[in-house]
């Protein structure tokens, strides 16, 4: 038995073919016929299948090859050109929207120079009773709304935005020195306005070149945080002092609870909503505080309409025109807070002042010349209307 077994098994290694038919001699002739028909109707199968296959014949011509340095740089010829149009569109919308924003460094480097001159006239002819038309809250808010605009584009790199508001930091200062020389600013108001300015333009270039360690940096965004939070309550509710009581308590209740949130927040106490909050609360109230400027001096030109005489007509139109160039970089980079701030300057800070200034042009039958100035403003008006329009329509549905 164990002979046998072997035997057959030594027959079994032996005799295999290479064709893949294991038959015994006996019975090879028998199966040989088969093994070919087999062989020829597998081929003719895998034709078949090689030719009706959707990845066979059909790639070789669909997937051309692509030279390249290494397998990750590989890619599909038809995805190329998508990918190549892609980027070049992209950069070439970048590049126009920061020439936009680049170009908005003319008018606001021109925005205060017509008010500039103007409280200068009326300073050397003595006449401080028109310097009052210049509402010194809706100057205080603009000018540290501006300020920490510097700090939010300063973390977004955007240079463009950085030397704007700068010079809208620097422009509006000036206003305020004037009013403080018109004695239409208390002057301990305008010492302590001095001091913030000076320390956060020097901290704000410091953070831009790298000169100042993230320690301090974080205690100047805390700072930044605790006063827009309680100066912007407060310069909302000074604005309708003739109307409501004379009181800072807004200001100091929302200053208690910014301090206690900043606290808690670096003690790590405030829960994930609430951090995410304090660190977005910055940049809008900077915005709220920017835009509350425009509220304030309508609600000056409503009081006092016989002082508006005293508001420069050219710097309300280059303020619309500065904000008007911002907006299409503000939607491209995707920025709700800065577009919300942008196009509020440029709708009512811009156009509402120049209505108002139109609407006593009426009343006073062309006797003023800055109205007079302000009809053929509004022949451009449409103009930046029909820019902003495009840009937002466009961004919405690209």
């Amino acid at each position: 038995m164990a002979s046998s077994l072997l035997l057959s098994g030594q027959a079994l290694h032996a005799r295999r073919p290479l064709s893949g038919c294991s038959f015994p001699c006996a019975a090879q002739s028998l199966v040989s016929a088969s093994c070919h028909r087999t062989q020829l109707r597998q081929r003719t199968i895998d034709e078949v299948y090689l030719n009706n296959a959707p990845f066979s014949r059909q790639l070789v011509h669909r997937f051309k090859p692509v030279l390249s340095s290494s397998s990750e740089d590989a890619h599909l010829t038809s995805e190329e050109p998508e990918k190549l149009k892609s980027d070049k569109t992209f950069e070439q919308w970048d590049s126009m929207t920061a020439k936009f924003a680049g170009a908005a460094n003319l008018p606001f480097l021109l925005l205060q120079l017509p008010q500039i001159i103007l409280n200068a006239q009326n300073l050397i002819s003595g006449n401080r009773s028109a310097l009052f038309a210049v509402p010194w809250l809706g100057m205080l808010t603009g000018l540290l709304g501006n300020l920490s605009l510097v700090s939010y584009f300063i973390q977004k790199k955007e240079t463009e935005a950085v030397i704007v508001q700068t010079l809208g930091v620097i422009s509006t200062y000036i206003v305020m020195l004037q009013l403080a020389m018109g004695e239409a600013m208390p002057l301990p108001q305008f010492i302590v306005v001095s001091t913030v300015v000076a320390t956060g333009l020097v901290l704000n270039f410091m953070k831009y070149f790298d000169f100042l360690n993230s320690g301090m940096w974080r205690f100047w965004e805390d700072f930044v945080t605790v006063a827009g939070l309680s100066t912007l309550p407060q310069v909302m509710w000074s604005t309708f002092i003739p109307y409501l009581p004379n009181t800072a308590l807004p200001g100091i209740i929302i200053f208690i609870c910014a301090v206690l949130a900043v606290i808690m927040a670096r003690m790590g106490k405030l829960p994930d909503k609430g951090a995410k909050f304090l660190e977005s609360a910055s940049g809008w109230t900077a915005t709220l505080l920017f835009m509350w400027m425009a509220v304030a001096q309508m609600w000056t030109n409503l009081l006092n309409p016989e002082n508006i005489k005293g508001l420069s007509a050219i710097s309300m139109l280059l303020a619309m025109l500065g904000n008007g160039l911002l907006i299409p970089r503000a939607l491209f980079i995707r920025d709700l807070m800065w577009f919300m701030g942008t196009s509020w300057g440029s709708v009512i800070y811009g156009w509402g002042n120049l209505i108002c200034l139109y609407w006593v042009d009426v009343l006073e039958r062309f006797t003023s010349p800055w109205p007079r100035v302000t009809v053929c403003f509004f022949q451009g008006v449409g103009f930046w209307a029909l820019i902003i329009v495009i840009s937002i329509l466009f961004f919405l549905f690209h």
